[in-house]
């Protein structure tokens, strides 16, 4: 059908230019580091005459890998107010220009012989991903019809993963990976924002943001019938009505506004707890030091380029794999299982670590517990954590949700890869103790406090938190009975 096409375009418009660029200069900046540590230091040396310490130059590629995160921190405290001022699509349009002015940066910086325009490309990159992994999200989760909200917003998590590959595989030696193309390779990321500035303003602004945030009906209505032809608009825009009485009067939360409010505490709390467990449970150490962690399993280093690719497939076929199935399964169900997993996954990888001096074929089981520690990460959190802001917050509070989650999100990035290297030299094989004490708490926490969000409008699921929120304190003891239990049943 004519509308399902005009929302699969509009996804894929939304999505080359924004979370795939996340996924993508994740991995882009892995193949070239020796190369471009060497470029660092040839410079030093043509300047002052004298070359670079080792330990300078481990400390300047330390600035270009934490520049990164920094960007993203400071793309996401942003993307807030540009989603609320600009609106969703012009800020994705908007926000292609970082990218731009870092691709250009990167390019030209052997020929200006200057390693601080590389430094500078890292910040203006992580900037353009912070922006889009937090408007992203809501965009697609506010275009999408009801019973495909989990499964179009989820889509982020796809073209992430989709980046993840794609970057791998052009990062190889026989691609742009190879000593003389490596300012090719990170410019190369300019590519899909050019790709999105043509494609994206073909279609329509979110609905929800149209009339809510403008007040605009015409303009909402008309955004609607593009994205769903010519089908009976009446039921989902009497929703998007009720949605916007129920915020009249309301302006933009803003983030420090939702930590004083009580009526948004437990949904504040699970998008706080989430948020952080998405980095914190160790998925992206695998990717930072994959070729470090499959050395250390025992893979023959030529392989290791290769292994690391079967790595990024497996989250993009789990992430799509989960995308069929969100809707149909629930969101509580995908992330109990996905940390539950994993937590059993690490014990696993950590007992074949600690054993494979001693048994031949552990070092095989080590790589079969990163790929499936990885599957158990794209089954669920990697996607399901991204919907949650847009469903569980009203339109005027989920800007500054996906503020905050962002914010929780690049902070903690940028924790785990400072603190990953002294927690393998302090715990040594044991070094995934932290990651499952986080798996198995947040799973915990999922099982206990989520409540179900599957096919619910976004008052439903606002009534059911309120519920929670402002519920009396008769009892010590949090159970409330049988109607409490409905609310989280699937």
């Amino acid at each position: 059908q004519l509308q399902n096409k005009i929302l699969i375009l509009t996804v894929c418009a939304a999505g080359i230019g924004g979370t795939f660029q996340y996924g993508y200069n994740i991995s882009i900046i892995n193949a070239p580091t020796l190369h471009i540590q060497r470029f660092m230091n040839e410079t030093w040396l043509e300047r002052t005459g004298a070359p670079l310490d080792s330990n300078v130059i481990l400390l300047l590629w330390s600035f270009t890998v934490s520049a990164y995160p920094l960007g993203g921190l400071s793309g996401a405290i942003a993307a807030g107010p540009m989603a609320i001022m600009l609106g969703r699509k012009t800020s994705l349009l908007l926000n292609n220009v970082f990218v731009i002015i870092a691709a250009v940066l990167s390019g030209f910086s052997r020929m200006a012989k200057s390693f601080e325009m590389i430094i500078l490309s890292r910040f203006f990159t992580g900037l353009n991903a912070g922006i889009s992994m937090n408007i992203q999200p809501m965009y697609l989760a506010e275009s999408a019809p009801k019973k495909l909200r989990g499964a179009v917003a989820l889509t982020s998590a796809s073209f992430t993963a989709l980046g993840l590959v794609l970057g791998q595989v052009v990062g190889l030696r026989e691609l742009l990976g190879a000593e003389n193309s490596w300012p090719l390779l990170l410019a190369s990321n300019a590519v899909p924002a050019l790709i999105q500035l043509v494609a994206l303003p073909w279609f329509p602004e979110s609905p929800r943001y149209l009339l809510i945030d403008r007040g605009d009906k015409e303009s909402c209505v008309s955004a609607l019938q593009k994205l769903r032809g010519h089908c009976d608009l009446s039921a989902e825009l009497e929703e998007m009505l009720a949605e916007q009485a129920a915020t009249e009067g309301q302006r933009a939360k803003k983030p420090w506004e939702l930590f004083q409010n009580r009526g948004v505490r437990w949904q504040l709390l699970s998008i706080v707890v989430l948020s952080s467990a998405m980095q914190l449970c160790g998925n992206d150490s695998m990717y930072f030091y994959a070729a470090y962690v499959f050395q250390e399993a025992g893979i023959p280093q030529e392989t290791i380029p290769y292994v690391v690719i079967g790595t990024g497939s497996c989250e993009l076929i789990t992430s799509v794999t989960c995308n069929m199935i969100i809707d149909y399964a629930g969101r509580r169900p995908l992330l109990l299982g996905g940390y539950s997993f994993m937590a059993g996954w690490a014990i696993v990888f950590m007992v074949a670590l600690s054993q494979q001096a001693q048994v031949s074929w552990m070092p095989y089981l080590s790589m079969v517990c990163i790929f499936a520690y990885i599957l158990s990460f794209g089954i669920g959190p990697a996607g399901v954590t991204g919907v949650l802001p847009t469903e569980v917050f009203d339109q005027m509070s989920r800007p500054a949700a996906y503020m905050i989650c962002g914010s929780l999100l690049w902070f903690n990035l940028f924790l785990v890869g400072t603190a990953f290297p002294f927690i393998v030299k302090s715990l040594a094989h044991f070094c995934y103790v932290p990651f499952f004490l986080v798996c198995i708490c947040t799973a915990l926490y999922v099982g206990f406090f989520l409540p179900e969000t599957k096919g619910k409008s976004f008052l439903e699921i606002s009534e059911e938190f309120k519920k929670r929120n402002f519920k009396t304190h008769t009892h010590a003891f949090p159970y409330k009975g049988p109607e409490e239990i409905k609310s989280t049943v699937l």
